[in-house]
């Protein structure tokens, strides 16, 4: 059977270039890293895995396929980028979560994290329903540019503060389809 998976090296996106930073196979081995702590960690907690859309549906699909514990699943979405490079320094909630969090373990699901404004703002907001525990899991952290003190943790990957594309993360609502991480070819 042949792969679908949108791989190529390099990659055109609203006129910038990228090439690829994180394989498809890189991501494959962290995310059954991730799962098999999250399994041990949450075992008979029956935790709820809370998405921030748009980004993190594809991660949070694909570490779903890693966990074994029984659990449920929720999304939320904020916007603090529009359709830029960096963000705008506010925070707008678009989609509230449905569950009932109060007295349950959370685990907020995050494609990437940098000045750590967006995670704040959902932090503090969640523990304000009284949950069991709020975790947060995040697939890129770019440490350099975080400057809101947020607990990550669960962490796929540290990344230096450059722009990066695919495996959902996007550039005005393109490039989530690509199956690895690119980064902006400044070269």
């Amino acid at each position: 059977m042949s792969s679908s998976f949108y791989l190529p090296e390099e990659v055109t996106c609203n006129d910038e270039s990228f090439k690829v930073f994180i394989t498809k196979e890189q991501l494959e081995e962290r995310l059954s890293q991730l799962g098999n702590q999250l399994n041990k960690e949450f075992e008979g907690k029956k935790p709820i895995f809370i998405g921030v859309l748009n980004g993190a549906f594809i991660f949070l699909a694909d570490i779903m396929r890693h966990v074994s514990i029984s659990c449920e699943v929720d999304f939320m979405k904020l916007s603090s980028y529009g359709d830029e490079k960096v963000s705008s320094g506010k925070v707008t909630e678009l989609k509230h979560i449905d569950a009932k969090i109060e007295g349950r373990h959370i685990i907020l699901v995050e494609d990437i994290v940098d000045t750590g404004l967006s995670m704040n703002y959902l932090v503090e907001n969640v523990k304000k329903y009284n949950p069991e525990s709020v975790s947060v899991l995040t697939l890129l952290h770019k440490k350099e540019a975080t400057k809101y003190d947020v607990q990550l943790d669960y962490v796929g990957f540290e990344i230096p503060d450059a722009f990066v594309l695919g495996y959902g993360l996007d550039y005005a609502q393109e490039g989530r389809n690509l199956a690895q991480i690119y980064v902006l070819d400044d070269a």
